[in-house]
């Protein structure tokens, strides 16, 4: 489905799952974890999180299953057995067509609850950095999705106010995030993009 965002002077994606398929990697890596620290894995309400940084993730584990888990050991397990996944993750092409069709046009940006680290090394993995012009992640902001923090940094390092941006995602917390910015948002719901 093509959409219209011809009244926008910004485009903001969410990075995972959204313009990247890293959620089956992203649930892997989780999977491993919880059989090493011997938590419960259901991957949908994992995937329900997505966008929310690894660290909260585990923090929310010992409220959901009443255990008490190291939540920053788990989230440097979780998030080095992901480093070693980054290559299997591929282009998600409904957000990527609209990226390349915009790139010059229109001011682009990456919203992601992502580490520095790995998201820097993905967008580069996929030849993705150098059509952007700002990444924010979950270093850059203290309040993550579903609050606003993320998006509004970015519109602002894109020098543009949140209602001249819409947001791509694929998350219900994303969705919300965007949304508490004052900004539209068109899901990525199996791989087609729906406003």
């Amino acid at each position: 489905m093509a959409v219209d965002v011809s009244s926008y002077k910004g485009l903001i994606f969410d990075m995972d799952g959204t313009l990247i398929d890293t959620m089956p990697s992203h649930l892997l890596a989780w999977k491993q974890t919880a059989e090493e620290f011997n938590f419960p894995f259901d991957a949908e309400w994992i995937h329900s999180l997505g966008g929310m940084p690894t660290q909260k993730v585990a923090l929310l584990l010992n409220e959901r299953y009443h255990i008490d888990i190291n939540p920053q050991k788990v989230a440097e397990m979780k998030t080095g057995l992901f480093a070693g996944l980054i290559e299997d993750a591929n282009i998600i092409n409904c957000t990527y067509d609209v990226l390349k069709q915009f790139y010059g046009q229109k001011k682009l940006a990456i919203g992601t609850g992502s580490n520095q680290q790995n998201a820097l090394r993905l967008l580069e993995h996929n030849n993705l950095l150098p059509l952007l012009d700002t990444v924010v992640t979950a270093a850059d902001v203290k309040n993550h999705k579903p609050n606003p923090d993320t998006f509004l940094l970015a519109a602002e390092k894109l020098g543009l106010l949140p209602s001249e941006c819409v947001v791509f995602e694929d998350t219900e917390i994303g969705r919300q995030a965007a949304l508490s910015a004052g900004m539209a948002c068109i899901m990525v719901v199996n791989g087609q993009l729906v406003a």
